[in-house]
């Protein structure tokens, strides 16, 4: 078992539980020193999507998961590791219980472009129903999209 940390829209555990069944959600946390942003708009979506990138001062919030081997490979799969659009690194995450090490999911592509409209308001559903504070939901709201 390895924990996931989720930012986008696999912070929703109805959506997890679909791609990943055997990946119990056991907390939240902020990846500190990143910031979300967006990217790959020439990777044939409706779209940029969603990645981390360094940033001081700057956090994310995400959902862990709890993650065995079978359920890390149908993951990548969903979200094309191994087409090349994603790669895994590790993160450390706060968490209320101290600093917990994750992987995560980090674009192989240029930053820019705007997200779909409605993978923007995926992405705000599923953080607020993972708890995360109203401000960061607000402010994934208010982003600017297509």
């Amino acid at each position: 078992m390895a924990l996931y940390a989720a930012y986008g829209t696999n912070m929703d555990a109805g959506q997890m539980k679909f791609r990943c069944p055997h990946s119990p959600l056991v907390g939240t946390g902020w990846i500190e020193g990143w910031r979300l942003a967006f990217g790959g708009e020439s990777l044939g979506w409706e779209g940029a999507l969603a990645t981390v990138l360094e940033e001081p001062g700057e956090c994310v919030y995400v959902v862990l998961y709890d993650v065995p081997r079978e359920d890390e490979a149908r993951l990548d799969d969903w979200d094309g590791v191994s087409m090349g659009v994603y790669s895994k690194i590790h993160v450390r995450v706060s968490t209320l219980d101290g600093e917990q090490l994750a992987w995560t999911y980090v674009l192989n592509d240029y930053e820019g472009g705007l997200p779909h409209p409605t993978y923007l308001a995926a992405m705000a559903d599923a953080a607020e129903k993972a708890g995360a504070p109203d401000e960061y939901v607000t402010e994934l709201r208010l982003r600017p999209c297509l």
